[in-house]
């Protein structure tokens, strides 16, 4: 009987929040139909200028428009450093800038906010604080569902001048970035006994599978490993396997493989040079992204980016906020820049993401600017100086 009831409660809960979502997503779109009227009414270029704002995004005076969300913690600090070096590397981006209250409480986005990453489809993002435990608002799951950001990109790899153990990482996690255990679905079942439920859909790891494919041939990677635990969770990571396996079959010039979550965190640490593309389910892609990011110098130097199919947000591919060294100076803002990187190459000004991807490398390849996580005395703001002038004197 208690198997019933709570089997029943289940799915009570799982139509709740899938009305939940249906219902912030024809938000969303109701949202982008206002603004697409708006914009319509507005326009002298027709329906034709209309479609390309919300194909490629806002574009002022040949300017492509960015939302800046500085975020909590350190957020302010390292998106103030990766602001400060686009624009002294001349890219023709403008910024809408929403500050966020400076507090460890949560705290809803506002709808200008929304209206603005809607309107642009770009955004950089620091870090959001989220309380342990409690029930609170979940602004980065709040992101990825209003937006449909199915996916995430982290990039991990080695840097010259960064000491490490291992000096041959370059590996990508790939991670689905909006089901698993991170959909939400939790209920007291009776007093002292608590549900968490596991959604793994065939659209969404399929849709992560040809992602995952793609961006191995567009970017001449050569494997592709799903990492899963389907030897326990044999339906939900048993369907995850089953839709990278149909995928793969389409990819015949990329090697696949799958290797199971706990034996890959240790192989991770053994030898991470036998990793490619890794692409994980939600929760698992968290944490073998921290442990990659770990093995390459700490969350300092790890970028990130959520797609979606409109929109697309970067930050931080580990997501510390660092409150222990907030307002101190003393943040490493290689992530942020490197995610601003990411984004650059994303709207495709790729000239521009190579100059300060070229200026950051080689101020820490020269190793005199370096920020404490790395071993040195160097505060956010000295670093970011160091690469706007590496940034000039390439210029010369």
């Amino acid at each position: 009987r208690s198997t019933l009831s709570s089997s029943s409660a289940a799915s009570d809960v799982y139509k709740r929040q899938v009305s939940t979502q249906s219902t912030g997503e024809s938000l969303s779109k109701k949202l982008e139909r206002m603004l697409y009227t708006i914009i319509k009414k507005t326009s002298v270029g027709g329906s034709k200028q209309v479609a390309q704002i919300f194909r490629r995004g806002v574009k002022t005076e040949q300017k492509r428009v960015v939302t800046v969300i500085p975020g909590d913690g350190v957020g302010p600090e390292i998106i103030s450093s990766a602001q400060g070096i686009l624009q002294a590397s001349g890219a023709p981006i403008e910024f809408e800038r929403f500050d966020t209250p400076s507090s460890r409480d949560s705290y809803n986005l506002s709808a200008e906010l929304i209206a603005s990453i809607s309107r642009n489809a770009i955004a950089l993002k620091g870090p959001f604080f989220t309380h342990v435990g409690s029930k609170g608002y979940q602004r980065n799951i709040e992101l990825r569902r209003t937006f449909e950001l199915h996916t995430m990109v982290i990039p991990c790899y080695t840097y010259p001048g960064v000491k490490t153990r291992h000096s041959d990482v370059d590996l990508v996690v790939i991670r689905e970035n909006t089901e698993g255990e991170y959909s939400g679905l939790e209920q007291e079942v009776v007093p002292g006994v608590v549900q968490s439920l596991k959604v793994i859909t065939e659209k969404k790891s399929t849709k992560l599978a040809h992602y995952a494919f793609k961006y191995a041939v567009n970017n001449k990677r050569k494997k592709v490993t799903a990492v899963h635990k389907a030897n326990i969770q044999k339906m939900t990571d048993g369907l995850f396997l089953e839709s990278f396996r149909k995928v793969s079959k389409e990819y015949s010039g990329i090697e696949y493989s799958e290797m199971i979550v706990d034996n890959t965190c240790m192989q991770l640490v053994l030898k991470p040079a036998q990793f490619d593309i890794m692409a994980t389910p939600n929760l698992y892609g968290n944490v073998v992204s921290n442990v990659a990011a770990g093995i390459v110098g700490g969350p300092g130097l790890t970028p990130g980016a959520n797609i979606g199919d409109r929109v697309a947000i970067f930050e931080p591919g580990t997501r510390h906020v660092g409150l222990d060294i907030a307002g101190k100076n003393l943040a490493n803002p290689t992530a942020m820049i490197l995610s601003s990187v990411m984004m650059l190459r994303h709207i495709g000004l790729n000239d521009y993401a190579d100059k300060i991807d070229s200026a950051l490398t080689a101020v820490i390849k020269e190793g005199k600017h370096l920020t404490h996580d790395f071993g040195g005395q160097t505060t956010t703001t000295d670093f970011t100086y160091a690469v706007i002038n590496a940034l000039h004197e390439k210029k010369k």
